[in-house]
């Protein structure tokens, strides 16, 4: 689909469903409706004037609920942003319209596989389409400003919520339905869109997109890697579990630093002794895990996420895992990332 006015920036939007395409019985309906219901035309149908802001490009992905994408729907996102951006040099940025539950996921995965130096903006709702008072299409007025202006270059993948510019690494959902759910609560924002005018106060150190050495090309899936949580009392059933069902790495969502139960450690231990490699991240949503302690090592779960919450960890630890087996080389990506 095409609405083009030549002097205008090219902007890409890549549909997946979620809230932003769902719909409701109700107008005051916020919640039990249906998820991914809209096709991307009638998103940008329902927004007077967006022509005037870019010339719009879109195309549907697919059309779930976020709970349901697949890391085969990453990869062929992923694919096809990379396509796009080669392929199309007038093409400014790419929108990605995803559903809130798995948005950071989804963000953070593409930070680290797309090669390109454009902007990449992913954005949400937290209203369904159908609604009185629909957050949908002004957050995505404000993803196509922020994917067309030339001071998004360079700063990785965005997520663009409630006027809000936010690093992939740093974003997370955190609240189940407020409007300024996501939140990056060590390093804040990036920037602000007010009335259309895109505003960036600071930018991401970490290696993203073009930087990374990561890549989706002839990647036919990623390897499984599971998350265990620790609480009190914790055993090691959980773990291996994982062990048993064939995980390749384990992220403990740990307690305070990453720590657990004596009878999970043992767990944990058991599996890195099998081949298996422990990350080391944080229940607790915030803060940096410190560098492996000795008693680590001898257990053989050094690997620490630094900030990275455990979700994220993730991801970064299936993408280690296509390209070393090395413990500190995969330490390094998480120092790197």
């Amino acid at each position: 689909m095409k609405h083009e006015i030549s002097n205008l920036p090219v902007v890409y939007i890549l549909a997946t469903g979620g809230t932003i395409a769902g719909r409701a019985a109700s107008p005051v309906q916020t919640g039990g409706y249906r998820a991914g219901e809209l096709g991307v035309e009638d998103l940008t149908a329902a927004i007077p004037g967006l022509n005037q802001i870019a010339q719009i490009r879109s195309e549907q992905i697919c059309n779930v609920a976020s709970p349901a994408i697949t890391i085969d729907i990453w990869l062929q996102l992923a694919r096809r942003i990379n396509e796009i951006l080669h392929r199309q040099p007038e093409v400014a940025g790419v929108v990605i319209t995803h559903g809130t539950d798995s948005l950071e996921e989804t963000a953070y995965f593409l930070n680290l596989v797309v090669k390109s130096n454009k902007p990449v903006v992913v954005v949400g709702s937290m209203r369904p389409a159908t609604s009185i008072s629909p957050d949908g299409p002004m957050n995505l007025v404000n993803a196509i400003h922020v994917a067309a202006a030339p001071e998004a270059r360079g700063k990785g993948v965005l997520v663009v919520m409630n006027d809000e510019i936010f690093a992939a690494r740093d974003v997370s959902k955190t609240h189940v339905s407020q409007l300024h759910t996501f939140r990056s609560y060590d390093l804040g924002a990036l920037g602000n869109i007010s009335n259309g005018v895109v505003s960036f106060y600071r930018q991401p150190l970490r290696c993203h997109t073009a930087s990374t050495e990561f890549s989706v090309e002839g990647l036919p899936t990623l390897p499984r890697v599971d998350i265990v949580y620790s609480y009190l009392g914790a055993d090691g059933a959980l773990v291996d579990a994982a062990v048993a069902a064939g995980a390749r790495g384990i992220v403990l969502a740990g307690m305070g630093q990453g720590g657990t139960t004596r009878s999970q450690g043992e767990a944990l231990a058991r599996a890195g002794q099998q081949g298996v490699f422990v990350v080391r991240a944080s229940r607790t949503g915030t803060g940096r895990i410190l560098p492996p302690r000795p008693e680590w090592i001898e257990r053989g779960a050094a690997i620490t996420a630094d900030n990275l919450i455990p979700q994220k960890a993730r991801i970064l630890l299936m993408l280690a895992l296509t390209k070393t087996n090395n413990p500190q080389e995969i330490q390094r990506m998480f120092n790197s990332y």
